[in-house]
């Protein structure tokens, strides 16, 4: 088996058909149209178009110009405007794919997380009504604390660090012990 194979083996192996059944479901509510039945998932979103109505539906204006014919460079462009949108709308760059995963359909898992990590932050955005996909971000939550009670803080040892209660290293023997050789 090659190495490339081999990659490649271990790539399909992260897909979650749950997962990408859940975000294809997700985008069927926004656009108000299904996928195709007889296309697989990531050729229907190869092109872009899908991604970039997507973003639109979210935020109007976002892709503002989707191509629908002019070739590879062209699809791949709205991919990149897709990716664009995303890290405009609040998406961390560590969410995203890059544009070879799905073109080339490198790596669909990234993919799903990338539309999970949308999902997770349309919750960001009150002008958005829902649907929402994936667990709703946790809300900070600062605390404040007085000077009082951060000085009381510093004279208590923390269960973490343990107790020094009768403990020396006394009987400690790691490995042999030193002899000195004399007359060699």
């Amino acid at each position: 088996m090659s190495l490339e194979r081999a990659i490649r083996a271990k790539i399909a192996g992260k897909r979650n058909p749950e997962q990408e059944k859940e975000a294809q479901e997700w985008i069927e509510t926004i656009l108000g149209e299904k996928f195709p039945p007889a296309i697989l998932f990531e050729d229907h979103l190869k092109d872009g178009q899908v991604l970039c109505q997507l973003m639109n539906k979210l935020k109007p204006g976002s892709c503002p110009k989707i191509n629908s014919s002019g070739g590879q460079f062209k699809m791949m462009e709205n991919i990149n405007s897709f990716l664009k949108a995303l890290t405009d709308y609040g998406v961390a760059d560590v969410d995203l794919f890059q544009t070879v995963d799905l073109w080339e359909k490198k790596d669909i898992a990234q993919v799903t997380t990338t539309l999970f990590a949308l999902g997770r932050s349309t919750y960001k955005h009150p002008e958005w009504p829902g649907p929402y996909l994936g667990p709703k971000p946790a809300d900070e939550c600062k605390r404040e604390f007085t000077e009082e009670q951060l000085r009381a803080g510093e004279s208590i040892i923390g269960l973490q660090a343990g107790s020094n209660k009768g403990a020396t290293q006394a009987g400690q023997n790691i490995g042999a012990g030193r002899k000195i050789l004399l007359g060699k």
